[in-house]
């Protein structure tokens, strides 16, 4: 019995719409790097881009635990000296697609490939998303 290989051009990369209102940012951030991976496929192969398209939706309605909205702080360089920081209840405020953006590029590969998986995500803050002509299908992801 052979080992499967998928190999670039053969993969067929279907598109999948969540709906993050409700949802824990880790749990969903998790689920969504899995299918951005092609990791929920059988014929998932490490070197090759296997995954999917995600649309995530109401990305201004995800939450946190505990105090984390207060507490958690992002950090960025900027090329001058220091750190800019903001809290996650100022990032929400200001650019809420960047909070579950952030938390899937942390969670996929640092490389090439996970650049490339990363550029298949798009993030909207609101319930509307410009993706209808691809027609995509609402996923479970069980978080």
């Amino acid at each position: 019995m052979k080992t499967f290989m998928a190999k670039p051009g053969e993969v067929e990369q279907r598109w999948w719409v969540v709906d993050a209102s409700g949802r824990r940012v880790g749990r969903l951030a998790s689920a969504v790097a899995t299918v951005l991976m092609g990791k929920h496929r059988p014929t998932y192969t490490p070197h090759v881009d296997t995954g999917d398209h995600v649309v995530v939706i109401n990305a201004d309605k995800v939450e946190f635990t505990g105090k984390k909205w207060q507490q958690k702080l992002y950090r960025w360089y900027t090329g001058y000296q220091g750190l800019k920081t903001e809290t996650a209840e100022h990032r929400r405020d200001r650019r809420p697609e960047l909070i579950v953006e952030e938390a899937v590029r942390r969670m996929l590969p640092k490389t090439r490939l996970g650049r490339k998986m990363l550029d298949k995500l798009k993030v909207y803050a609101g319930g509307e998303h410009p993706h209808q002509p691809q027609q995509p299908r609402p996923i479970d992801l069980g978080c």
